[in-house]
């Protein structure tokens, strides 16, 4: 009799990532330093096909994000075992901790495309509409 292999499960995959992020969002703001790391905002969970490990994206205001990085790394260890005993499960994933960039570059787009749409004045260097030769006297 041959071993009973289980497909990965997509929708307890996404709803594991949920919770991680909310319990973590909870215990970031309780266990880190602002000082330190700044004003942390996770903007999702990654988590591998065995749970083993969660790559966690952030954003943060008031600080760099090296630092905040480098925080958020430093603690992992200890953010997982306070998630180990918020999460009913047999598995918690390592935590990963990466700077979300997308934030800043969908700032930077959007004044990108806001420039690009602003009505554009003329200066005197440019030259001047041509004369409509029937006004002519």
């Amino acid at each position: 009799m041959g071993r009973h292999k289980s497909k990965p499960n997509p929708g307890r995959n996404t709803r594991l990532a949920d919770q991680i992020q909310k319990d973590l969002a909870g215990l970031i703001q309780r266990e880190i330093d602002i000082s330190r790391a700044g004003l942390v905002t996770l903007t999702g969970v990654d988590l591998s096909a065995d749970y083993a490990h969660a790559k966690v994206h952030f954003t943060v205001m008031g600080a760099e994000p090296e630092a905040a990085q480098a925080a958020l790394n430093e603690k992992a260890g200890w953010l997982h075992s306070l998630l180990f005993k918020m999460l009913h499960i047999h598995t918690v994933p390592t935590l990963h901790f990466v700077h979300d960039a997308q934030l800043v570059r969908g700032i930077e787009l959007s004044r990108l495309i806001d420039e690009a749409n602003r009505p554009q004045s003329y200066s005197a260097s440019e030259p001047a509409e041509p004369e409509d030769p029937d006004e002519r006297s």
